[in-house]
């Protein structure tokens, strides 16, 4: 909470190399979800970086976030917007106050890495389901845990005396701590091995449709800003990401990863 206190998530998508993962998602999005307006609860959903452009879409988005800032920063965004969100509520993706069977799309694009326990992230995944309508799409996000190591060798961490030990314990549970508070770097959360993230959607009872890797490793790449700036090398870089997204093999070495899931239709 103190670490989303500092109000840096609201501009985190909007310049440089970070782009790349807006822009896929928002790819990912359009070719996923049903088409609007369908009602979409956004879990976790920051200061609405995906939901103002969705309600701009002709989706009835509802946000939601524990974080009282984003919340507010949501609403500044929503007021200010030509097309409004339908509600913003402060809350917990593992307790939704939505009603069972109640919307057609549940996006968890930010709580799953926050929940450093897996019973937590079934909770929110199971949370997911019930609020969702039968054949409803639940869309979960999740970070991957193998890129940091790379970015640590490119951001010249190596080679610090502690670099290897901590990197090793990293890679065997996939827990991230920032226990001196330094906002420049990350906050507590869980880094997924590949096939975690699939088998957790499974153990939550929705039925996989697609799982794929979101921005690869591109933001590794020095020149990545400068492609994103010009509109032809950008739909370069898209198109590329796009062939090479369901691709077992580079899973891994995406700096996030996205499972596209369906609730179960009710039996009869």
């Amino acid at each position: 909470m103190a670490y989303y206190q500092n109000g840096l998530e609201r501009d985190r998508l909007a310049s440089g190399a970070r782009r790349i993962e807006f822009l896929r998602m928002w790819d990912l999005l359009q070719r996923h979800l049903p088409p609007p307006p369908a009602q979409v609860l956004d879990v976790g959903g920051g200061a609405g970086a995906y939901a103002i452009p969705l309600a701009a879409a002709g989706y009835e988005v509802h946000l939601v976030d524990p974080v009282p800032l984003h919340a507010e920063q949501a609403a500044q965004a929503s007021h200010d917007a030509a097309v409004p969100l339908a509600s913003i509520t402060v809350g917990d993706a593992r307790e939704l106050r939505a009603a069972g069977e109640s919307c057609d799309v549940v996006l968890l694009l930010g709580p799953l890495y926050h929940l450093t326990s897996k019973d937590d992230r079934l909770t929110a995944l199971c949370e997911a389901r019930r609020v969702v309508r039968p054949g409803g799409t639940v869309v979960a996000k999740a970070l991957s845990r193998f890129y940091p190591v790379f970015e640590g060798l490119t951001a010249g961490e190596w080679p610090r005396p502690d670099w290897m030990e901590k990197v090793a314990h990293f890679l065997g549970d996939g827990q991230y701590r920032n226990p001196a508070g330094d906002p420049g770097q990350f906050t507590t959360s869980y880094f997924h091995r590949p096939e975690e993230l699939p088998g957790e959607i499974r153990d939550a009872g929705l039925d996989l449709r697609e799982f794929v890797a979101i921005s690869g490793s591109l933001k590794l790449l020095p020149d990545l800003t400068r492609w994103l700036d010009s509109a032809d090398s950008r739909d370069h870089v898209l198109s590329l990401l796009r062939l090479l997204e369901a691709e077992p093999s580079l899973t891994g070495m995406s700096q996030n990863f996205l499972a596209i899931a369906q609730a179960p239709d009710r039996q009869p």
